[in-house]
């Protein structure tokens, strides 16, 4: 595991606007120099985020709640499902912030010595955890989740909120658009995920037609730690860096 990427611990990042708005109509000029701000720092954090993923030939990442607490039992199985993991060879790979990606970063500090986080600036709940030892800050959502979720050969998801469940329906849209290939998505905690399995069945597949009874396969819901870890171990090595020019 290379450890050339490293963060500073830093509890007190407040996410920001870009820019002030004006109370006065901005010009042609004015919104030419913002929008070039914002490209150059989208392509800046892109590259960041894509070198770093490149020290991680096999990775798993995971999601999860911020808002999970270290006594709850989806916390203490995260950690150690991390753990079991990284003995495995696979480099873990979470937000970087507290709750089921502190957890995640705990286990694999406590096995195998590091804590990958890529952290996302928020005025609230998101501080980079203590666990963390390598990763890049993010300030858009959407560079974050492309590095984050770029080569990884599975994908495991804890119970969250909306930021969870957006990280896990873009993912099985790109599989079942097969802009990426079919790689695991593994949802633990089966008295967290079941209904929305029922929502899914009942809703998507059979009141309004949304979706397809093949796209049910695209992932499994289980609380079966070596049921994980046997999945991502049968799981294709992807070659995602292959296609960058």
């Amino acid at each position: 595991m290379k450890k050339n990427i490293q963060i500073k611990i830093n509890k007190k990042i407040i996410n920001k606007p870009d820019y002030k708005l004006k109370n006065i109509q901005l010009t042609s000029q004015e919104i030419e120099d913002n929008l070039n701000q914002r490209k150059n720092r989208i392509i800046d954090e892109l590259k960041e985020g894509i070198s770093a993923i490149r020290n991680y030939p096999k990775s798993v990442t995971f999601f999860g709640s911020a808002r999970t607490k270290s006594s709850d039992k989806a916390y203490k199985q995260a950690r150690y499902l991390a753990g079991k993991i990284c003995r495995e060879g696979y480099a873990v790979i979470t937000g970087g912030g507290p709750g089921i990606m502190e957890a995640a970063n705990r286990g694999t500090f406590e096995t195998c010595g590091y804590g990958i986080g890529f952290n996302i600036e928020l005025p609230f709940e998101q501080v980079i955890n203590p666990y963390v030892t390598h990763g890049v800050n993010f300030h858009y959502f959407f560079t974050r989740k492309l590095a984050m979720t770029f080569s990884s050969e599975a994908y495991v998801y804890f119970q969250g909120g909306f930021g969870t469940l957006d990280e896990l329906f873009e993912i099985i849209t790109l599989i079942q658009t097969k802009k990426i290939p079919k790689v695991p998505i593994i949802l633990v905690g089966k008295k967290f995920w079941k209904p929305l399995l029922k929502f899914i069945e009942n809703n998507l597949l059979e009141k309004y037609e949304t979706i397809s009874k093949s796209d049910l396969k695209l992932f499994t819901i289980t609380d079966n730690e070596d049921e994980v870890v046997e999945i991502i171990k049968k799981a294709k090595l992807r070659n995602e860096f292959s296609e960058l020019k």
